[in-house]
């Protein structure tokens, strides 16, 4: 009598999840993030591209934010054999950073110049928008000298992460070798355009292909609703033709310029497939644990997948299968989304500093060194703080 087989182990119900599911992040996979890797792209949009050397690197690390006199000043030519001390031209200014790399403060103005006079800037892979509060053009990145440039590049958050964090959380296991300090860092400065926020939008790429796209700014905007099927085609065609087989990483995000009338795409970023880069309208949980079916033989990857349906009556040949079109999803935020109606706290507002700290960084060293005594002399009870009649319910105002 033939053995029977042992009954099988009931399947046991899968562990619940402590962490994304992602990959190891390279640091090469950071690295062809960076602006200066993919811009040669076609649809990139016009830009000048500056090495940045390590004394101005070491600018952008100091402390405080002192910026070069916008023109040469002199004292009166009736003081120049003068002894005396007096109108304090006897002391000493605060030094002009812009000595300590004069050639890139050259190549930054001719940039300008040869952009249209207004630019917006970025380093290898964010640009300043937290820092745009204390821009001369509020809520602006629009630069028209140097000096903006550095105020905001200074001031920013994302561009000191860019410095010093830009490789953490990464896998060190086999490229031990590339280390903050092999990073080639680049100033890249975009000719200036007024931006239409309805028109931004991020695509998802899973082992190359396209996943999923969505708003970037999370307003409501109805006009866009019927230009879904559209604009979804005219993506997917510029992911197969430009990105899909050229970009060296299967995972990544991208961000798009898509303006009207909507049938030309403009890439502006391209950013890690890692937890740092913000999901927006979806959820990384989704992202990567989404459901692909396999491609068919003969079809693009990134083009809609045909799945063709089980049909009851095998022997009829001159009805065509109905079809699944599998395509991905295109999120938009919607009238009663909660998105839609943030009104709580405005953008970036975690970066923002109080009125008189930013005055007094604009002042420069004597600025900043002011401040601290005044603050030392509140903290020792040596100065009555402003205002000191006023009730404590008062806000210290924000900029």
């Amino acid at each position: 009598m033939p053995a029977l087989d042992p009954p099988s182990a009931p399947a046991l119900p899968p562990e619940p999840l402590t962490r994304l599911p992602f990959k190891p992040v390279k640091k090469t996979h950071i690295l062809h993030c960076s602006y200066d890797f993919w811009h040669t792209k076609s649809s990139a949009l016009k830009s000048r591209i500056i090495s940045l050397t390590p004394a101005f690197l070491a600018y952008l690390r100091e402390d405080g934010i002192v910026l070069p006199p916008s023109e040469a000043t002199f004292p009166p030519p009736e003081t120049y054999n003068n002894t005396s001390t007096s109108d304090g031209w006897g002391e000493d200014p605060d030094p002009d950073p812009s000595l300590q790399f004069p050639e890139i403060h050259q190549q930054i103005k001719d940039a300008i110049k040869e952009l249209g006079g207004l630019v917006a800037p970025k380093l290898n892979w964010s640009s300043p928008k937290d820092a745009t509060w204390i821009s001369m053009k509020k809520n602006s990145m629009e630069c028209a000298t140097p000096n903006d440039i550095y105020l905001l590049l200074k001031s920013s958050d994302f561009i000191t992460h860019d410095l010093e964090h830009a490789l953490d959380d990464t896998d060190n296991s086999s490229e031990a070798e590339i280390r903050k300090e092999d990073i080639k860092y680049v100033l890249v400065l975009r000719k200036w355009f007024k931006v239409n926020p309805s028109c931004e939008f991020r695509c998802f790429v899973r082992d190359r292909r396209l996943v999923g796209m969505c708003q970037r700014d999370l307003n409501h905007f109805q006009f866009l609703f019927p230009l879904v099927d559209k604009m979804r085609r005219v993506i997917l065609e510029y992911f197969d033709a430009t990105l899909k087989d050229s970009f060296p990483e299967s995972d990544f995000v991208f961000d798009i310029y898509l303006p009207e009338p909507h049938d030309k795409v403009r890439l502006m970023d391209i950013n890690p497939w890692a937890q740092r880069t913000d999901p927006l309208l979806f959820s990384w949980l989704e992202l990567l644990t989404l459901p692909i079916p396999a491609p068919l033989l003969g079809i693009p990857e990134s083009n809609p997948v045909s799945l063709p349906s089980m049909s009851s009556d095998e022997d009829t040949q001159d009805e065509e299968a109905d079809e699944e079109i599998w395509r991905p999803e295109f999120r938009l935020v919607k009238k009663d989304d909660p998105e839609a109606y943030s009104f709580n706290t405005p953008q970036y507002s975690a970066h923002k500093l109080p009125k008189d700290v930013v005055d007094a960084g604009l002042e420069g060293e004597t600025g900043m060194r002011d401040f601290a005594e005044r603050w030392r002399n509140m903290l020792d009870g040596g100065e009555q703080m402003q205002n000191g009649g006023e009730s404590d319910d008062d806000e210290e105002t924000i900029v």
